[in-house]
């Protein structure tokens, strides 16, 4: 870790401790782990929101600072990923219905898994979209991204400026290593809400992909 900065290496020390404390009450104590440590509305799922939303809030925090000396690639490109995130944090707290005690209306009644306000958790018929959408697909994303997308970044020069002009951060394979780390612990867990702390896992890390990816001094080079 000797490459690391120190915002790295507070992440990822903050991730082993919770990988290890949850990993430990997963297995000894898991009643605990679902029912208090990666509760519904507690740390683990907040902390994932917290994160998304941090990203969110660093991609527009560029697009308002930068707009006016990026091309309309790169402001398209950041503008995307302010969406995505910002959407992905308020769907993570089913957008602060239980925080400030909204009913679900009549459409979310009739058609969500859980009742409430969110897209992920909609039953299509027989289709679960969290299933669908949030789990099967995003896992093939995943793939292409933290393995594919560099080992092109690196050998394709015309992948490479494609990837640049829409600002898109490449990750280090330092974050590659820590996302299949999760995977393989998340792996060996049987608890029903392990893939919480997966979440969380995800959040801080793309956090520290958006701060400080591989191509930075490419799409980010008026930041120190």
């Amino acid at each position: 870790m000797k490459n690391l900065n120190s915002t790295e290496k507070i992440v990822y020390g903050f991730l082993i401790i919770l990988f290890g404390t949850g990993a430990y009450l997963g297995f000894a104590e898991p009643e605990y782990f679902d029912g208090v440590f990666a509760a519904e509305d507690g740390f683990v799922e907040y902390g994932t929101a917290l994160m998304l939303f941090a990203i969110s809030v660093l991609c527009m925090y560029r697009l308002i600072k930068y707009r006016k000396t990026q091309n309309f690639l790169w402001i398209l490109g950041v503008f995307g990923f302010f969406i995505l995130f910002f959407f992905g944090a308020g769907e993570e707290i089913s957008w602060g219905q239980r925080i400030f005690g909204i009913e679900s209306g009549d459409f979310f009644i009739e058609n969500n898994a859980q009742k409430e306000t969110n897209l992920h958790n909609l039953v299509i018929g027989d289709t679960k979209i969290n299933k669908l959408i949030f789990s099967q697909l995003l896992v093939v994303v995943l793939v292409l991204y933290l393995l594919i997308t560099p080992i092109l970044f690196r050998r394709k020069a015309w992948f490479s400026r494609l990837i640049n002009r829409f600002a898109i951060p490449i990750p280090h394979w330092h974050h590659t290593i820590a996302f299949l780390v999760a995977t393989g612990v998340v792996a060996i867990m049987t608890n029903g809400r392990r893939w919480e702390l997966y979440e969380l896992a995800f959040g801080a890390i793309f956090l520290l992909i958006f701060l400080y990816p591989l191509n930075r001094k490419e799409i980010i080079p008026f930041e120190e």
